[in-house]
C-alpha cells in the first residue's frame, strides 16, 4: 500500500495564514533576493537523507511562488522514490520519464493543480537508468523548452548523498536549497552534502532547517546565503 501523505502537506494552500505558511513565504522572498545579477529561475531542492521533508518543502515552495502570480512548474525528478503526485493527488502514469523517452509530448505530461499558476510534471514510471536519463541531451533540451514557458521551475530530487541524480540536476540549476532535519542529521553529514553540491559547482542558496523545536512545537527556519558550517 502506498504511503499516505498527511493532509497538511500543502499547508500554504490549505492554511495560508498559518505561521508555517508565512515561513514558506519568507523562504520564497529570500530566494528571490538571493542574487542581484543572476535570475533564480531553476531551483533544485534536496536533502542529505530520506524523510527529511524535502518533498513537502518543495511543494509548499511551489505554491508560495505561484501565489505571487508567477508561472510556476514543479518537476518531480526523484525518479527512484517519487512523492509529488501523491501530495497533489494526481496520476503518475505519465510524467518526466515519459517525456524523456519521447512517448508523450510535454503538454501531455504536465498537470494543472488546484493552485492557480502552478503546474506539475510528476516523475512518471521508474526507469532502469535514472542518472543517465537526467544527464541526457533530452533532459537538457526539455529544460531549455521549459525555461521559455515558466517564470519559476522547482525541481524535487533524491537525497544528494545517496545517488548522483541530485548532483546532475544541481549542475543544471540556478540555485540549490538543502533541507535538513535538525533532530536527525549531524553536522558532518550536512557538510558532506554541501561538499557534494560544491563539487559540481552548483550554488547553495540556503538551508531549510526542518523540525526545529520551539516551545515544544515544530517549525521551519530558513538560513539564507552560503556558509562553511552547518
Amino acid at each position: 500500500m502506498s504511503r499516505l501523505i498527511p493532509k497538511w502537506s500543502l499547508i500554504t494552500e490549505k492554511n495560508p495564514k498559518s505561521p508555517i505558511s508565512e515561513g514558506y513565504r519568507m523562504l520564497r522572498t529570500n530566494i528571490e533576493y538571493s542574487s542581484i545579477d543572476q535570475t533564480m529561475q531553476v531551483i533544485m531542492v534536496t536533502s542529505s537523507q530520506p524523510s527529511e521533508g524535502k518533498s513537502t518543502t518543495c511543494a509548499n515552495m511551489a505554491v508560495a511562488f505561484a501565489q505571487t502570480n508567477k508561472r510556476v512548474l514543479l518537476i518531480d525528478a526523484d525518479l527512484r522514490k517519487p512523492t509529488q503526485h501523491r501530495i497533489f493527488g494526481t496520476s503518475n502514469r505519465f510524467g518526466l520519464t515519459t517525456a524523456l523517452f519521447q512517448q508523450k509530448d510535454l503538454r501531455d505530461v504536465t498537470h494543472h493543480t488546484n493552485t492557480e499558476n502552478l503546474s506539475l510534471i510528476p516523475s512518471g514510471p521508474t526507469p532502469p537508468n535514472p542518472s543517465e536519463l537526467l544527464s541526457s541531451k533530452r533532459m537538457a533540451g526539455l529544460m531549455e523548452t521549459i525555461k521559455g514557458l515558466y517564470d519559476v521551475i522547482i525541481i524535487d530530487t533524491p537525497p544528494i548523498l545517496f545517488v548522483t541524480d541530485a548532483q546532475i540536476v544541481a549542475a543544471q540549476s540556478d540555485g540549490v536549497v538543502l533541507v535538513i532535519d535538525s533532530g536527525k542529521v549531524k553536522k558532518d553529514v550536512a557538510l558532506k552534502s554541501k561538499a557534494s553540491i560544491d563539487h559540481v559547482k552548483a550554488r547553495l542558496i540556503g538551508v531549510v532547517l526542518n523540525n526545529v523545536s520551539r516551545k515544544k512545537s515544530d517549525s521551519y527556519y530558513y538560513y539564507y546565503g552560503e556558509k562553511n558550517e552547518a
